[in-house]
């Protein structure tokens, strides 16, 4: 672990490059606003203050990587000392480039605004922009534009969102560039679904990319209020589940100031194989300032990969009860158009995978439909997927109540999907295969079609291409391309 103790030559350097004369055109350097009032304007004094902070965090380095970080934003005396968990949890991590997700606290608008070139200055020195990575997701949706007024905020009213998380990337990845992204207001779930797409294209393979999403917790409320609604908001996040997160909030349960943020980076993280959320502080500015009244709630949280053998198989009882739950939601949809409650003790089955759940008559398939990162507990998510596969399959009409003795289900827990470089690194029968492109073209197979099949693998790839994602059938030999393996633990009534 780096010494977090102040180097005064590094804090010469740092106030040299503050007053350094640069290059950058005017629209493309952000200069800071919040530098003596949000946070200290002096260079030594803002690297002092960072680093107790970071010295003081109970949070060891993470021995896994970590994909998403959680940050609150407000100023430095209030939050700071939070923020330092989840950065000082990251700072062994090699990471080359921050995306910072945010909400705009001034502006109503659709899609996200994205800062592509240029730098962001703070006292602690410039930090400048991954062009190229902003670019990808400035091109993959009409909905990415650039406002600089978005990130500028109103007058009197600084934007505050991105500016509080750089001085903690710069003092803690000194190389790392930054990508500011800030998300439209209020939520759009079309633009969260692309912006999630468009996050995961454009990263690709790296690993060295981390999601910094700025966000705080609830305002205004007691202290003894505001820890009940954020213990509540916290608990959605540390399970990943953003149904819980949507529900809670349309309902007023949860008040997390930037919610839509966090469910896209909670999404990005589950397709990129961060599958363990974890909640690593939580306070109220009543810690600081002992008024109980009237408080705001600040968190910090990490998304990282827990790898499958640390979740563990299921076993024979857990695979029954998968099949006790399918088979009991499918009697009760289908008899009453009521969904089945799940009430569920076993720890094992609360984890959040994905699932597909397939519906037989007799040898034909009469309806298949999965969650390939699933979006809460597998216990629900095979609820869910048994829903779907018997009502909303379009390739067939719903399940009736006269055929529910002649159906048999078959359920497949998958793996989180890995990226593959090469069309040799597939093995038929082991692996299912997703392709796709771009934000519209899609398909997946389970690793059972090609044992029933017995298709070669390059009749596999073609029917993947041409019958699941709407691609040309050789599509799989074409440049940006984007395919994903999975293995599928597969087990049923038969």
């Amino acid at each position: 672990m780096p010494s977090l103790k102040v180097n005064k030559l590094i804090i010469i350097l740092m106030g040299l490059c503050w007053m350094a004369s640069f290059s950058y055109a005017d629209g493309n350097l952000k200069t800071a606003r919040l530098a003596g009032s949000w946070y200290p304007g002096q260079p030594s004094e803002l690297a002092q203050m960072i680093n107790g902070f970071l010295a003081a965090a109970e949070a060891p380095a993470a021995s896994r990587q970590i994909g998403v970080l959680i940050s609150p934003h407000a100023g430095y005396v209030f939050s700071a000392p939070v923020a330092a968990y989840g950065f000082k949890a990251a700072m062994n991590q090699k990471v080359s480039t921050v995306i910072i997700l945010a909400p705009s606290h001034h502006f109503s608008f659709t899609g996200a605004s994205v800062w592509a070139e240029g730098a962001f200055e703070t006292p602690l020195g410039r930090v400048t922009i991954d062009q190229e990575l902003a670019a990808r997701i400035l091109a993959y949706d009409s909905r990415f534009t650039f406002r600089k007024d978005v990130f500028e905020g109103v007058s009197g009213r600084p934007e505050n969102s991105v500016e509080t998380q750089i001085p903690f990337i710069q003092q803690v990845f000194p190389s790392a560039r930054i990508v500011p992204v800030i998300l439209g207001y209020p939520p759009d779930g079309g633009s969260i679904r692309v912006l999630v797409e468009a996050l995961v294209a454009a990263v690709g393979d790296r690993e060295d990319v981390l999601v910094n999403v700025s966000v705080d917790q609830s305002h205004f409320h007691t202290d003894a209020e505001a820890r009940q609604i954020d213990e509540r908001g916290l608990r959605a996040v540390s399970a990943m589940d953003v149904e819980a997160l949507w529900q809670g909030h349309e309902k007023g349960l949860m008040e997390v100031d930037g919610f839509h943020v966090v469910t896209a980076a909670i999404l990005y993280a589950k397709q990129r194989g961060f599958n363990k959320a974890r909640v690593l502080k939580y306070a109220t500015s009543a810690d600081v300032t002992g008024d109980q009244s009237r408080v705001v709630g600040y968190a910090s949280a990490v998304v990282y990969k827990e790898e499958p053998s640390e979740v563990g198989a299921l076993n024979i009882a857990q695979k029954a009860r998968l099949i006790t739950v399918a088979r009991d939601t499918v009697e009760k949809f289908v008899r009453t158009g009521k969904v089945l409650e799940v009430q569920e003790a076993d720890p094992r089955l609360q984890v959040p995978e994905g699932a597909f759940v397939t519906l037989h008559k007799g040898r034909a398939l009469r309806g298949c439909i999965g969650n390939i990162w699933g979006q809460g507990p597998l216990v629900q998510t095979v609820r869910d997927m048994t829903v779907a596969a018997a009502s909303e399959d379009p390739r067939f009409p719903a399940v009736t109540a006269a055929e529910l003795s002649g159906i048999r289900i078959e359920v497949s827990v998958l793996s989180t999907p890995q990226l593959v470089r090469s069309v040799d690194e597939i093995e038929l029968g082991k692996h299912g295969v997703i392709v796709s492109r771009g934000q519209h073209n899609r398909g997946v197979f389970l690793p059972q079609v090609a044992t029933e099949t017995g298709w070669s693998k390059e009749r596999f790839l073609s029917e993947l291409c041409s019958q699941k994602a709407g691609l040309p059938a050789d599509c799989w030999k074409q440049s940006g391309i984007r395919l994903e393996t999975f293995t599928a633990d597969v087990f049923g009534e038969e």
